[in-house]
């Protein structure tokens, strides 16, 4: 068990004003534990209690390590493991459940008064992830660096009449050739027109001169997520394409300088959009400024008009301000951000000139 990650879920837990929490996605038990068990439809789950009688409940189909450093339950598939689950929840308490629980699950343990109520218990874990330890800002590091060796390593691989699909691929493979263990998000590459849309899937779209060349991409090291965005210009670009390119710049680049702890992140919204929308591309900025990444390339915490928080060191999120004219093209420039305990750090270090690839 992570016990200083356990214990600030359990700080958590206690400001929510539970005593007892049970927590069922894959990812957040990896968080809490460093082991990784996808159990597809089997159940499978970490039970946190303030009184320090932790348990985790694996199907016997599962391997797990002896040094866990938590009591394991293990039961078969014809076991009576919601009753396990009964027996180690304090009936006099509520408990708190993460929104990833199965209905399947759930709604026995309700029917049955296995607790004295149920509560949303995910805002005590998404509280805690988002403020990352020595150890994840260092795996963020190292996956950051690894997107910027992909991004130098794909740039002659653009040439005319590739089509953005085949682009995708070379991508992935990249990221195995680096040693990546997977992908934080299948990669997102528009060419021209097709940029034009913020999430544009990469299809059979052919390269040409004149197409700027979106490519949002990220890998994932031992477990943890990058995600950058970059905008190139092929053979030649408009004096329009320039313009747009030079402010979304600008506005990413003003959002990442005010970034410090204590900062709204509302504010950090506000001035990327405040830019944009002086040049009249207001309307074009369709999207919030950032969100949080860490295990998962989209986390709990964003960076928008709606958002309350205050950055904290720790706290890891994207800077991505973006233009999107349709029929025309579009702009995107995304960092990450990690913010720190005076200051910030950028983990990515991919130019962000304007580029015009040969």
């Amino acid at each position: 068990m992570k016990q200083n990650r356990v214990e600030a879920v359990l700080r958590q837990l206690e400001e929510l004003g539970l005593s007892q929490m049970l927590i069922t996605d894959p990812i957040a038990i990896f968080y809490l534990t460093g082991r990784l068990i996808q159990p597809l439809e089997r159940f499978y789950a970490l039970y946190l209690s303030r009184r320090g009688n932790h348990k985790i409940f694996i199907n016997l189909l599962e391997t797990v390590p002896e040094d866990l450093g938590v009591e394991k339950v293990r039961f078969s598939d014809t076991d009576p493991f919601l009753d396990y689950v009964a027996q180690a929840v304090d009936p006099r308490e509520p408990l708190g459940v993460d929104k990833n629980m199965a209905a399947r699950f759930l709604l026995p343990l309700l029917h049955r008064g296995t607790a004295r109520d149920f509560v949303n218990g995910s805002p005590a874990l998404d509280k805690a992830r988002a403020v990352k330890d020595d150890q994840e800002r260092e795996l963020m590091r190292r996956s950051s660096q690894l997107n910027d060796r992909a991004f130098a390593a794909l740039r002659p691989q653009i040439r005319e009449g590739v089509s953005e699909a085949e682009l995708a691929e070379t991508l992935k493979g990249i990221y195995r050739e680096l040693g990546a263990d997977g992908l934080s998000f299948p990669p997102l590459i528009a060419f021209g027109p097709n940029a034009a849309s913020g999430h544009h899937w990469p299809d059979d779209t052919r390269l040409k001169p004149g197409d700027c060349v979106l490519v949002d991409a990220g890998c994932t090291y031992e477990g943890y997520c990058s995600d950058m965005t970059r905008t190139w210009f092929y053979r030649e670009v408009t004096p329009r394409q320039a313009q747009v390119y030079q402010l979304v710049r600008q506005a990413n680049q003003q959002a990442e300088d005010a970034v410090r702890p204590g900062v709204p992140l509302r504010e950090l919204d506000g001035i990327a959009r405040e830019l944009i929308g002086q040049a009249g591309f207001g309307p074009n900025f369709t999207h919030r400024l950032g969100h949080f990444i860490g295990l998962e390339d989209h986390e709990f915490g964003d960076v928008s008009s709606a958002a309350t928080e205050e950055a904290r060191p720790g706290n890891v999120f994207s800077i991505e301000p973006g233009v999107y004219l349709e029929g025309e093209f579009g702009v995107r420039v995304e960092d990450l951000v990690l913010v720190t305990e005076d200051g910030h750090e950028i983990l990515n270090h991919s130019s962000k000139e304007l580029e015009i690839l040969p």
